[in-house]
Order: structure tokens, then C-alpha cells, then sequence
């Protein structure tokens, strides 16, 4: 467009959008502008930017000691666990080894299981943003840790080459009542670092997505660490009454950010099979 003052000007070499105002309320890739026919070159420079560390967070690897020390300051017990995937190339090829615990781990977390079964065990997993879990998932669980009075905590489990179905088989071998797994989501252009949170109430090798309940996007520009530990405290309260996890259980925490703590199991209520 020409400039109305000066008829024969010629036009600028980037055509603003009417919508610029609008990308102060989204990171979405909205408005962008344009030079002739193709995008500016500030905005392609962005996308391969953004491109680039959506790629390094899929391979970066989990720096699974320096996450153990910071857990361990919080006051989590650590166990640690591998799945079958030997590596990160054969992690990505191959997701049904990631579903499942390394011959080592399992007898490892097996022996580790006490007499008293734990109400609730959290597994931390790289999944496929290794950024994601070393950004958010302490900070994740202490929030979660205050709304849990009363509940059994095991020992948190970090899982290495793992997918959301190895929770399944970390919470049998720990005999857990539920297990929170909280892993690494598939990386997007404007989140690198986002984590999402899985509960399978009564985890056992075998149960399907159906029956688990996902949060998504734990992250400070998504959902708040508060807000994602309100959610999964209202999660477990509900699985408890209801005895499952899945499609029958909604979250009914309401946009309410104050600490509510879920109500405490009761030891002597039995559990589902």
C-alpha cells in the first residue's frame, strides 16, 4: 500500500497485517505480514528458529542425575528406570518398547516395593522433550505434593525411553493403588517444553489410553503449575470415589486456584482390581 500523503511513493517493502494487534493475545503464528508474494523474512527466520528447538527438545537427552539431586532436595525418594528401548533412535522407531520396563528395572522397582503399597506413585519420563521434564516437573510436583495430605506418596520414579503406557507397569511392580506419570509432550513450534501429566488409577500392564485421564501443557505460558496440581488433586479425588480413571472420570476442579487438598484415602476402603 502507498502512502495516502504521497500517491507516488512506492509501497513499503513489508505490507503490515490489519490483524497485528491480535498477536499480542496468541503465539500462534497469526498476522504475519508479507513482502510481495512470500513471508518476511523476520517471521521465516522465527519459523526455523522455532523449528530447530522443537527438534532439540525430541533429541536432547534427560539429565537424569542432575533431576534425581534436585528431587531428592525437595524431599521425593528417587528410583530410577529404563525401558526397552536401548536408545534414543530406537525410543523413536520403535514406541512399543517404550512402553514397557527393561528386564533390570523391573526387578529393581520390584524389590524396591514395600508391604504398605503406596496410594500414589509419580514417574517422571523424558518422553519425547527432555526440557520439558528437567523445566517443570519439580516445581510440578511440589505443587502437587501440598494438595495430597494424607496420601501415601512412593518413591518418585525416573524413566528414561519411556512413554505413558510404562507407568502402567511402574505402578504393578510398586503395587500402587494410582500412578501419575508426568512426561515430556511431542514438542510444537511455539512449545518446546511443554509437559503433560497421564493418571491411571490401578495400573497394570494392558490398560488403554481410555482409561487414563491426561493434563496437558504444564507449563508457566499454559496451564500454571497450581492450576495443573488443583486439576490432578480434583483427578484423584474423583478416581477414588469412582474407582477408575478414563473416560467415565471429569474434571471438576473448577477455575478455583486456591490449595484444596483432596480428601485422604481410606486404608481399610479396598481398592480396585
Amino acid at each position: 500500500m502507498s502512502d495516502p500523503a504521497d500517491p507516488g511513493a512506492p509501497p513499503p517493502p513489508v505490507l503490515t497485517d490489519p490483524w497485528q494487534a491480535l498477536r499480542a493475545l496468541t503465539p500462534a503464528r497469526i498476522a504475519l505480514g508479507r513482502t510481495g508474494a512470500s513471508q518476511p523474512t523476520s517471521a521465516q527466520l522465527a519459523f526455523g528458529l522455532a523449528h530447530a528447538r522443537a527438534r532439540d527438545a525430541v533429541h536432547a537427552p534427560l539429565e537424569v542425575a542432575v533431576l534425581a539431586d534436585a528431587l531428592r532436595e525437595a524431599g521425593f525418594e528417587v528410583l530410577h528406570a529404563h525401558s526397552r528401548a536401548a536408545d534414543r533412535p530406537t525410543y523413536l522407531r520403535r514406541p512399543d518398547l517404550g512402553r514397557r520396563l527393561d528386564a533390570a528395572s523391573l526387578e529393581r522397582l520390584r524389590a524396591a516395593a514395600g508391604a504398605a503399597r503406596p496410594d500414589l506413585v509419580f514417574v517422571v519420563a523424558d518422553g519425547l522433550s527432555a526440557i520439558a521434564v528437567a523445566r517443570h516437573a519439580v516445581p510440578l510436583l511440589r505443587a502437587a505434593r501440598e494438595r495430597l495430605a494424607g496420601w501415601r506418596i512412593g518413591p518418585v520414579v525416573v524413566a528414561e525411553q519411556a512413554r505413558v503406557a510404562l507407568g502402567d507397569e511402574v505402578g504393578e511392580a510398586l503395587g500402587a493403588g494410582a500412578v501419575a506419570l508426568l512426561v515430556g509432550e511431542r514438542p510444537g513450534l511455539s512449545s518446546p517444553d511443554s509437559l503433560g501429566v497421564y493418571l491411571t488409577w490401578a495400573p497394570k500392564v494392558g490398560r488403554s489410553d481410555a482409561e487414563r485421564n491426561c493434563i496437558s501443557n504444564v507449563r508457566p505460558e499454559g496451564l500454571s503449575y497450581d492450576r495443573a496440581a488443583a486439576t490432578l488433586a480434583s483427578l484423584l479425588a474423583g478416581a477414588r470415589r469412582l474407582g477408575a480413571t478414563g473416560v467415565g472420570l471429569k474434571d471438576e476442579s473448577g477455575p478455583v486456584l486456591a490449595v484444596e487438598h483432596a480428601p485422604a484415602p481410606d486404608p481399610a476402603a479396598p481398592r480396585s482390581p
